[in-house]
């Protein structure tokens, strides 16, 4: 794009225009460099001059992609006005009009508003069975936000922090490493003792549980600890920017990528169509195992000290294991039963194939990993020590700051 200009003097011609500038000429000194000026200086002339080098450099290398961006938006305005035009002889007949107009059926555009009204229509209509008494908690009004932060999430982890990183050195985070694995410790604590104050220990039956949307303070009381849950999710994507902060990338599989970024997407909807109920169980349980993993990542983050407190991470394995049974044996009496009043069976499918999928996935790992010895060190029966700051403790092949971890 930036070639542009040297290969099509009239498309430069054009983006002068549409840009403001009458020639090159227009643009600051320091900018000696900018759209193909014979005296070229490097940026690192600039950064050297003094306190406003470093801005001047950025400027150096920003104006050029904004300049150019504006002209192409400009360039799009210019074809997007045929159209608009066209567009407006679908449009019904408006107030002032000099003469009726009727709309044109052969004209494809014509039939765009319809089918765009329509969409917006069952989105709206889709979005009626969501749960009103969730609406007012922070990321449940549209699903947009929620998938904007999630594809931020990605675009960051992906591209953005690893080119951020490539020329600085991996940030030392162990101190706030240990700080936020206990916040999680204590966040998933309280969320366990919510979800069993809702329901699961105050009237559940541990079977058939339908979600009761009535204005009850133990039905809204659930309604909170659901939405804490799908928020937690959230917290937790500070894993893989620790990972990335610490240029940890080669931790960054996709499967740790594609379970941070489904989760909250898909508990999102849970929470804001059904929150509690049998559906809920799962998060309950996954909030204990969460208890176990980050005690466990916040003591091992402490440093070599604490390392005496870490006997039972050969154990750590086998919650998950259990974890993935237990969810899948408690949803799977929803095929068993001759009537089951729950609202959302979409959410029973879900769950079961979820929880189905990472048991054979962790199972399969595991096999590979430990029963064939492939990642056992040498007179090993079980996952080597898991070192303080970065060492990796393979869990269902996903990873949390610093080490490999599956919820």
């Amino acid at each position: 794009m930036l070639n542009a200009p040297r290969s099509d003097p009239g498309r430069w011609k054009l983006c002068v225009l549409k840009t403001g500038c009458s020639q090159r000429g227009d643009f600051p000194r320091f900018l000696p460099g900018f759209m193909g000026s014979s005296s070229r200086a490097s940026p690192r002339d600039s950064v050297t001059t003094g306190g406003r080098g470093g801005m001047y450099c950025t400027l150096w290398m920003v104006l050029p992609s904004v300049t150019v961006a504006l002209g192409e938006l400009s360039h799009f305005t210019v074809k997007l006005a045929p159209w608009v035009n066209r567009q407006a002889q679908c449009s019904p007949q408006r107030a002032g009009d000099p003469e009726p107009r009727k709309p044109d059926p052969s004209l494809t555009l014509c039939r765009t508003p319809a089918a765009m009204e329509a969409i917006v229509t069952m989105y709206r209509d889709f979005m009626k069975g969501t749960d009103p008494r969730i609406a007012e908690y922070p990321l449940m009004q549209s699903p947009f936000l929620m998938m904007g932060i999630l594809l931020g999430y990605v675009y960051f982890v992906l591209s953005l922090g690893p080119w951020l990183m490539a020329n600085r050195k991996p940030l030392d985070l162990k101190k706030f490493m240990v700080v936020y694995n206990f916040f999680l410790v204590g966040l998933s604590l309280y969320i366990v003792y919510e979800f069993l104050m809702a329901g699961w220990l105050t009237g559940y039956t541990w079977r058939c549980d339908p979600v009761d949307f009535s204005q009850d303070p133990k039905a809204l009381r659930m309604v909170r600890v659901s939405w804490l849950f799908v928020f937690s999710k959230f917290i937790e994507l500070t894993d893989t920017v620790i990972f990335v902060l610490r240029k940890k990338n080669e931790q960054i599989t996709f499967l740790h990528l594609f379970h941070h970024s489904v989760l909250p997407w898909s508990w999102w909807w849970g929470a804001k169509f059904g929150p509690g109920g049998m559906g809920s169980f799962h998060a309950m349980v996954n909030s204990m195992v969460h208890v176990v993993m980050y005690s466990y990542y916040g003591l091992s983050a402490a440093g070599p000290a604490c390392q005496k407190y870490l006997w039972w991470k050969k154990h750590i394995t086998a919650v998950q294991l259990a974890q993935f049974v237990i969810v899948s044996i408690h949803i799977s009496q929803y095929y068993f039963m001759p009537s089951c009043q729950y609202q959302y069976p979409i959410f029973i499918h879900l769950i079961w194939i979820y929880g189905t999928i990472f048991f054979i996935l962790f199972s399969n790992f595991w096999y590979h990993s430990y029963t064939k010895g492939k990642r056992l060190p040498k007179g090993a029966h079980y996952p080597a020590p898991l070192q303080h700051n970065g060492s990796s403790l393979h869990e269902n092949s996903a990873v949390t700051n610093g080490k490999v971890k599956t919820n």
